[in-house]
C-alpha cells in the first residue's frame, strides 16, 4: 500500500478505536469512499497493534494497580472490608471482572471471523449499525442515571458489558461504542464507562493481534505498514487522553450526530453508484 493511504488509515484506526464511532467501519469505508484498495482484515488487525501500544502506554499504571489488587485478594480474607483497598479507584476484583467481560468477545471473534471478513463489510450494513448504535448511545447517555464508579461495578455489569463487546464483530457497532453504551446502561458514570471500555480493549486487541500475526508477517512487514502502525499508536493515545477529558464536561451526543452524518454520506454515495 502507498505511504499516504497507509498513514491515513493508521490515524483513522487509532482515533476511531477509542472514540465510539467504530474503527472497523472507518477502515472499510475509507478505501471505499476514496477509491484505494481495501487492505483487508489482516491489515486492520496490524493497525490494532498500534492501538494496543496506545492503551498500554496510557494505562500501564492502572494495570499494575489492578494486578496488585488481584494479588492482594489471594493473600487477604475475602470478607475484608473495601476500606483495605481505599487507595484505588478500582473494584478489588477488577482483574477478574475484565477477564469475564473479555470472554464473549473472544468467542464472537472466533466463531464469526469469516463473516467479519466478507458479509459484515457491506457499506449498507455499516451505515445501518452506525446510526442504530449511535442512537442507543445517545438515549442511554441522555436519559439513564449514571452514578456508579469502578469500585461499584458488579459481576453482572461486567458480563453484560462483555456481551455488548461481542456485538462489535459487526462493523459500525463499535467496540468502544457498544461497551461504553452498556456501561452507561449499567449505571456507570461517563468517565468510568469509558475507562472500563479502554481497559477491556487491551486483552481483546492483544488476542486479535497475536492470532492474526502469522498472516500479516507472511504478507510482509514493510515501511508503509510500520508507519501506519506508528500513526495508529499516536492517534490512539491522543484519543484516549482527550476523550477522558472531554466527557468530564460534555455528553456523548456529538458522537451520535457524527455517526448519523457518516451513515447518511455512506448511503448517499452507495445509492449514487448503483
Amino acid at each position: 500500500m502507498p505511504y499516504l493511504p497507509a498513514i491515513f488509515l493508521g490515524l483513522v484506526q487509532g482515533a476511531a478505536e477509542f472514540l465510539p464511532v467504530s474503527s472497523s467501519a472507518h477502515l472499510i469505508l475509507a478505501p471505499w469512499l476514496f477509491g484505494f484498495p481495501d487492505p483487508g482484515l489482516a491489515f486492520d488487525v496490524a493497525l490494532h497493534s498500534g492501538t494496543l501500544v496506545a492503551v498500554i502506554l496510557h494505562f500501564y499504571k492502572d494495570w499494575i494497580n489492578i494486578f496488585r489488587l488481584a494479588l492482594k485478594n489471594f493473600k487477604s480474607n475475602p470478607n475484608d472490608k473495601i476500606s483495605n483497598f481505599e487507595n484505588t479507584q478500582y473494584e478489588r476484583n477488577m482483574f477478574w471482572l475484565l477477564i469475564l467481560a473479555t470472554i464473549p468477545g473472544v468467542l464472537a471473534g472466533y466463531f464469526l471471523e469469516s463473516y467479519a471478513e466478507s458479509l459484515f463489510r457491506s457499506p449498507v450494513l455499516v451505515a445501518t449499525t452506525l446510526s442504530a448504535v449511535g442512537l442507543i448511545l445517545y438515549l442511554v447517555d441522555k436519559y439513564h442515571t449514571h452514578r456508579k464508579n469502578l469500585r461499584q461495578i458488579s459481576w453482572r455489569d461486567s458480563l453484560l458489558i462483555g456481551l455488548s463487546q461481542a456485538a462489535a464483530v459487526i462493523p459500525g457497532v463499535s467496540r468502544s461504542g457498544a461497551t461504553i453504551t452498556a456501561g452507561l446502561a449499567m449505571g456507570l458514570n461517563r468517565q468510568s464507562a469509558a475507562r472500563f471500555s479502554f481497559l477491556l480493549s487491551m486483552p481483546i486487541i492483544l488476542g486479535a493481534t497475536v492470532k492474526q500475526f502469522p498472516d500479516f508477517w507472511q504478507s510482509g512487514i514493510n515501511l508503509p505498514l510500520f508507519l501506519a502502525v506508528a500513526a495508529s499508536a499516536i492517534s490512539g493515545y491522543l484519543a484516549i487522553k482527550y476523550l477522558l477529558r472531554f466527557i468530564e464536561r460534555a455528553s456523548y451526543a456529538i458522537f451520535f450526530w457524527y455517526r448519523l452524518a457518516l451513515a447518511a454520506v455512506v448511503l448517499a454515495v452507495y445509492f449514487s453508484r448503483i
